[in-house]
């Protein structure tokens, strides 16, 4: 009962919060799942490359991949994807369905400038010519797989890493100490990176930097994309076949799965 009401209470407090903070704090929290993005996929890129070892690089990127909801949660940030958790505080009547989905549109926006940020100081640092340019061809072969997960898959994947995500967010309110929170995302993002979920924000890394990778031949030549799916690549599917699915399963995860249920199951409503 003590997280459902912090969790209450957090939403009222994410809610009162004038547009130029939430601007400001989603736009680092963008960047920080952006950083953990960028990290995982360098520290785990050789292995994911090799189809013997893409397990192993999927566990590496998770427990990499922790690193940025950590620095949301721990350093001060508007996520997304965990304030789907203010359905709780709508739920109690503390908040209304339009400051919510108000909050949702600005945290999104500032996430999506902060995701994008990252990806161009990515391309820019020349980051992407490691191991002569293998790292840029998984770059481009990361946004082309997320580019073509069919609209059902790509919804369904949306819900299932919310869900844990939320929970990661939810048993870290419940945390007295840094090294309690630390613990409990560690573990539980590390499971929805290498179950291969999708989330919304990460893609506004993961996408964007494909994109802007693919303009170099020779990281093109190393992504070993046929050329029909690197014509797919661009920005207008990056929202329709991707964002738009996934985000809307991250929602559903987030908000039905974790905040409703836990609500059902804890209020006492008469």
């Amino acid at each position: 009962m003590d997280i459902l009401e912090y969790t209450s209470n957090a939403g009222l407090i994410k809610t009162q919060r004038n547009i130029l903070p939430v601007l400001i704090l989603s736009f680092l929290a963008g960047a920080y799942i952006a950083f953990a993005s960028g990290g995982s996929t360098m520290a785990s890129y050789s292995l994911l490359a090799n189809t013997g070892t893409y397990g192993l690089g999927r566990v590496l990127a998770g427990a990499v991949f922790g690193t940025g909801l950590m620095l949301v949660v721990l350093a001060g940030g508007e996520l997304f994807t965990g304030n789907s958790l203010i359905i709780v505080a709508v739920l109690d009547r503390k908040v209304t369905v339009r400051a919510m989905l108000l909050n949702w549109l600005l945290v999104y926006i500032g996430n999506f400038a902060g995701s994008l940020c990252i990806a161009m100081m990515m391309y820019q640092s020349g980051l992407f010519n490691s191991s002569d340019g293998i790292l840029g061809g998984m770059t481009i072969k990361i946004a082309s797989y997320k580019i073509a997960i069919p609209f059902h898959s790509a919804f369904f994947l949306g819900v299932m890493c919310n869900w844990l995500v939320c929970l990661a967010v939810w048993v870290s309110y419940g945390s007295a100490d840094m090294a309690g929170k630390v613990l409990a995302i560690f573990f539980i993002i590390g499971l929805f990176v290498i179950s291969g979920f999708e989330h919304s924000i990460a893609n506004m890394y993961y996408i964007p930097a494909g994109i802007f990778a693919k303009q170099n031949p020779q990281w093109l030549t190393m992504s070993q994309v046929p050329a029909d799916q690197i014509i797919n690549l661009n920005w207008l599917n990056c929202m329709v076949k991707n964002l738009i699915p996934v985000t809307l399963g991250n929602i559903v995860g987030g908000t039905g799965m974790v905040g409703v249920l836990y609500w059902l199951s804890q209020r006492n409503p008469k």
